[in-house]
């Protein structure tokens, strides 16, 4: 058999491969999916691609599979591992910081101002795949950016560096780092004047540099050999997927609940009031990415977070529960307990990528203004992940996300008249791929790929 395009989500827990074809319509459809756990452990992904190829060839009912268009993503072995250095942290360090995030960067270490010895010390003990450097407005303050350049000199020559920041001081900060041969890219800033957020150029390079260091993952040579594209981090795919609905449905909120994170993608510039209320600019594509938000390596947290008490007083055989947690539940209890864990995640990620509104004194007297992302103008939330796509508790994980700005009305939170869907194929990333091919035919999908849950 042959199919079109096969796509790879090499996951940190599982790796997912799916296949598309086009219909009699002429619009592409998805056919069948293999799954099996991610083998960086082994030394080798491809030892888990293989295996859910054999999964993938069950499904399909044939033994024989091949393919015209191959593409991948991965955030194993810890992803686009990064630190992110800039000037002040509410400026060009936050404009820096949500660039790394959008291009699905892991995000190690942050720092604001002047780079110490101990800085150094801890971004080698880090061994971060990218380094971004970005601090201060064009033509403004040169001496902290250029001090950090040097500092960054001192680093292993093999990690490559991103600068994105005062455009004046390009040409010195090239020289500075030039000598040492490390991989430079410079781009237009991320922050170029006050309260203006420039994040695509950075998010572009970021992504190239991940596709052409990933090579150096285990067994992702061989990965790379036969990709019709360069591979790029996952939550990067997702990203582009949610940017491509947002283009047919307006404002939309992408929940994905991991077994180790959850991440959060957001593609709205919000209501045009708060808007004007704004401390400081956000951008349209916003990602953020709760590390203690998992069901599975990070279940732990989650359980700490809701409290063991109440968690067993829930569930009769929570040790026997807790001791066997596995991406694929055993039986119905276990799957409860993951939902369970799935609904913390949503309710508590949508609140932290979410903004809120703040009072202040200012000279006129007492004023509102509103801090962070604004979610109010969104109009469907996608609930995505293999919890998510495929927990037949999906529903009770989800069911208070219409509730979420009457119980938190401070909170900038999507209305009670948002739509929800469901990814009910775990192929929301893969569709993130195939735009990189064809962004017709990535939206042929997205109405088949979505469930609406009432």
């Amino acid at each position: 058999m042959k199919v079109q395009i096969l796509t790879a989500e090499i996951g940190s827990t599982t790796t997912v491969l799916s296949a598309f074809s086009c219909d009699a319509s002429g619009k592409l459809s998805f056919l069948a999916q293999g799954e099996s756990y991610t083998t960086v452990a082994e030394n080798d992904v491809t030892v888990g691609i293989e295996r859910a190829l054999i999964e993938l060839k069950k499904r399909l009912n044939d033994d024989r599979l091949d393919w015209e268009v191959f593409i991948a993503s991965s955030s194993a072995a810890g992803g686009l591992r990064m630190t992110v250095h800039g000037l002040v942290y509410d400026m060009t360090v936050r404009a820096a910081k949500e660039a790394a995030l959008g291009a699905g960067g892991v995000i190690k270490l942050v720092t604001a101002g002047k780079l110490s010895k101990r800085d150094l010390e801890k971004i080698s003990r880090i061994q971060p795949r990218l380094v971004l450097l970005a601090g201060g407005v064009d033509y403004g303050e040169e001496e902290t950016v250029i001090h950090n350049a040097g500092m960054i000199n001192q680093l292993d020559g093999s990690i490559p560096l991103v600068y994105a920041g005062n455009t004046a001081v390009s040409d010195e900060v090239r020289e500075i780092i030039s000598p040492t041969g490390r991989e430079m890219h410079f781009v237009d800033n991320v922050y170029p004047r006050i309260d203006e957020l420039n994040v695509e150029p950075t998010r572009k390079i970021i992504r190239e540099v991940f596709s052409r260091n990933i090579i150096k993952g285990p067994g992702m040579e061989k990965i790379y050999s036969i990709a019709n594209k360069p591979v790029i981090p996952t939550p990067a795919a997702v990203m582009l997927a949610a940017e491509l609905f947002s283009k047919v449905y307006n404002d939309v909120l992408v929940v994905d609940i991991g077994g180790a994170t959850t991440d959060v993608d957001s593609v709205t510039d919000g209501d045009p009031e708060i808007s004007k209320m704004l401390v400081s600019p956000e951008p349209r594509s916003k990602r953020t990415v709760e590390g203690d938000l998992g069901v599975y390596v990070n279940a732990r947290h989650v359980i700490d977070h809701i409290g063991e008490k109440e968690l067993r007083g829930e569930f009769a055989y929570f040790d026997e529960i807790v001791g066997s947690l596995s991406p694929y539940p055993v039986n119905d209890e276990a799957s409860r307990f993951s939902a369970r864990l799935g609904r913390y995640c949503f309710e508590t990620s949508i609140r932290r990528h979410a903004g809120y509104i703040r009072q202040m004194y200012g000279p006129t007297g007492r004023i509102e203004v509103a801090q962070g992302k604004d979610l109010t103008a969104i109009k469907s939330i996608v609930g995505t992940g293999g919890l998510l796509s495929r927990s037949r508790y999906t529903r009770q994980i989800i069911d208070n996300a219409k509730s979420l700005s009457g119980n938190h009305s401070k909170e900038l939170l999507p209305g009670p008249d948002v739509r929800i869907y469901r990814d009910r194929n775990y192929i929301f990333a893969a569709i993130g791929l195939i735009s990189t091919v064809d962004a017709s035919l990535a939206t042929d999908l997205i109405d088949s790929a979505l469930e609406e849950l009432q």
